[in-house]
């Protein structure tokens, strides 16, 4: 074992360095390929030799098995909550309050941090390593979603650098990059799924997934800026050391920060960075004011066991104009979803003309009583797009108009869909101009045709040459028209050509996640292509057909027998299959085959399947894959590291192969 145990050493050093330097020196020091060559690598030796896989081994961020619940862990110390001032004369009164218990507080200097609009989170670290990670609850007692937190980049699996206690708590927030956030809100629109409020909300709902991998498909990020080590004495006598030391131990801390001699120096630059917020690539509302010297910490103590009395939060209250609203408009996005916005009277917000804001939907509209002619109140604030907050009822005429959504699309003049159990409205065409560029854009994208080289750019440029209406256009490309568009030449004309022609071979599932249908996401694609096999039988069957199939429910079944029906959609389809695109899929749950009509589960690591293939290989032998034991399960699939579900089969008696059994029954 010397050599394997050796190897893997080696690799954990190799990657945790490589990871650090992307995430957190953003500074990368390898190539991708070469990561992913090493990663496998590791996961292969960690395969065979399961005794060599540690808790701080790079393979435990990729995400575990879902859990049943989230147990509840009681923090070292609490996670207190910080007082607010929203001006420079609540700051001075805080110091003020501080300086009759302490004199000598006022020549102690502060430090000013920025106040990140996440999640806060508390990591515990035995020995270096991580071994528990809680959300902050009620400060007091938290929720364990180790697993989670695990799949962040930037939170250290083992500590680097020398110092640290062999028992501590971390604290500090885990939050959604803005261009992340918009990102999966553009995802979750396309598979037709409710849009996030904003990312702090977000973050929150990703870290307490119960299934980690979709808490590692989010994309989170982590800055450090607290330590409790339960009575052990830190190596720090002041916080601006404190949050060095966190850097040494491998964290990120959120920039800007800066150590400043008095409070003037404080009230300056949290107003300067006041006016920086919005430019941040992450979510911030304030700065944090902090007494520098930690031993004055304890001496100043804590108010009502729940604020210290050494921080403070300086809130910058948001910038709010007031203009009228001269119309209310609808555009129509990727899904066929109609979106409401406002056309304001110019009004200048925070330095930026502002003519133009959003409203969300006609639920919003009606409960915030909005209506055409109103003079409304408008912020940019924590937002990059401009919001409506609401009217001025009392400059109120009586010749403001309520708003309805139109009964007909505005850009095609198809009669629009309003699920009754959805606050949005739909258009069901998907050949409406309204849907074209993002629809195609997302149609080309990478998880759906993955035709590379059409981003937005090239899309708009073909739709303004009036090249292409509609996806089905794009198999009708020619290279030579293609060279007379700025941005092209004969080798990339060429280049994206090959690029259409090879998507053709694309499976069934992949076309109907790129068609947009709504709520069809990448999942539901696959079973619904895996059922029926082919776009025939799909479009042929009737919506209670496909609401009985395992994991489709009554709104997708409405959804995508709502989409065939639409004429225009069926014809896009047909021009489809006539420029040669596949229209079946390779693995069906026919029903037919060795393990026809069984229910599985499959848990823990399989020796040489992974449990994407072990899924497929069930399916294409009839079977169906669930990821809850009941008894009417067939048998649990287990591999390494089962967790609970192996005992809970064993309660209920349900058979557990192993991956050689299941082989067998396989025939393989």
């Amino acid at each position: 074992m010397a050599g394997p145990a050796a190897r893997a050493a080696e690799l954990r050093r190799i990657l945790g360095r490589a990871i650090h330097a992307y995430y957190v020196l953003d500074a990368p020091e390898m190539s991708d390929a070469e990561y992913d060559r090493l990663f496998r690598e590791l996961q292969a030796l960690e395969a065979g030799h399961p005794d060599l896989r540690t808790a701080d081994s790079p393979t435990q961020r990729v995400g575990a098995e879902p859990a049943a619940q989230l147990a509840k862990h009681r923090h070292l110390a609490p996670m207190l909550s910080l007082a607010n001032a929203f001006s420079d004369e609540e700051l001075a009164a805080w110091e003020d309050r501080n300086a009759r218990i302490i004199p000598t507080v006022r020549a102690a200097g502060y430090t000013v941090e920025v106040k990140i609009d996440g999640a806060g989170v508390c990591l515990t670290y035995e020995g270096g390593v991580l071994v528990t990670g809680t959300t902050r609850g009620n400060g007091v007692t938290g929720e364990e979603v180790t697993a989670n937190l695990r799949t962040i980049p930037d939170v250290p699996l083992r500590l680097t650098g020398s110092g640290w206690p062999a028992l501590l708590e971390i604290r500090g927030e885990v939050y959604f990059p803005k261009a992340g956030f918009a990102a999966l809100n553009r995802r979750r629109e396309v598979a037709g799924e409710p849009l996030f409020a904003n990312p702090r909300n977000a973050a929150a709902g990703s870290l307490r997934q119960l299934d980690s991998r979709i808490t590692r498909e989010r994309g989170l990020r982590f800055f450090a800026f607290a330590i409790e080590a339960a009575g052990a004495r830190l190596p720090f006598r002041t916080q601006a050391e404190l949050l060095d030391g966190l850097e040494a131990w491998g964290f990120r801390v959120a920039p800007p920060r800066r150590r400043v001699q008095d409070l003037a120096e404080a009230q300056a630059v949290t107003a300067a960075l006041g006016e920086r917020l919005e430019s941040l690539p992450f979510g911030a509302d304030g700065a944090v004011v902090k007494v520098d010297d930690l031993r004055l910490h304890e001496e100043l103590g804590v108010v009502g066991d729940r604020e210290p009395r050494w921080a403070i939060a300086r809130k910058f209250a948001p910038e709010v104009a007031v203009t009228r609203l001269l119309a209310i408009q609808v555009n129509v996005g990727r899904t066929g979803a109609l979106n409401p916005y406002a056309e304001l009277e110019p009004v200048e917000i925070g330095g930026v003309t502002v003519s133009s804001a959003t409203l969300h939907n006609a639920d919003l509209i009606a409960a915030k009583d909005i209506r055409v002619g109103d003079w409304v109140e408008v912020t940019r604030a924590g937002e990059v797009i401009p919001q409506v907050l609401g009217p001025v009822r009392e400059r109120r005429t009586g010749d403001e108009e309520t708003f309805r959504m139109p009964a007909a699309c505005p850009q095609c003049g198809s009669p629009v869909d309003a699920p009754p159990d959805e606050v949005m409205t739909y258009c069901p065409n998907v050949s409406c101009p309204g849907r074209v560029l993002e629809g195609i854009v997302h149609f080309a994208s990478r998880g759906a045709m993955e035709i590379r080289g059409l981003g937005y750019e090239r899309v708009e440029k073909l739709i303004e040459a009036k090249l292409i209406a509609d996806v089905a256009d794009l198999y009708e490309l020619e290279a030579s028209p293609l060279e007379e568009i700025e941005g092209f030449a004969e080798k990339s004309a060429q280049q994206l050509v090959d690029a259409i022609a090879a998507s053709k071979q694309q499976p069934l599932a992949t076309l109907l996640f790129a068609l947009g249908i709504r709520h069809v996401g990448e999942g539901i694609a696959q079973i619904l292509a895996r059922r029926f096999g082919t776009m025939d039988a799909l479009m042929a069957a009737a919506e209670e057909e496909i609401g009985e199939v395992r994991g489709v429910g009554p709104a997708i079944a409405e959804a995508v027998a709502a989409f065939f029906k639409e004429k225009r959609n069926h014809k896009l389809v047909l021009r489809l299959r006539k420029a040669g695109l596949r229209m079946d899929e390779p693995v069906t749950a026919s029903g037919e085959g060795p393990l026809a009509g069984g229910v599985f589960v499959l848990t823990g690591t399989l020796p040489t399947l992974s449990r994407a293939e072990a899924t497929t290989r069930i399916e294409g032998a009839g079977g169906a894959v669930t990821g809850s034991i009941s008894k009417k399960t067939t048998a649990v699939v287990a591999g390494d590291d089962p967790g609970g579900k192996l005992d809970k089969a064993k309660q209920l008696g349900v058979a557990v192969w192993d991956e050689a059994e299941l082989l067998r029954r396989l025939g393989a």
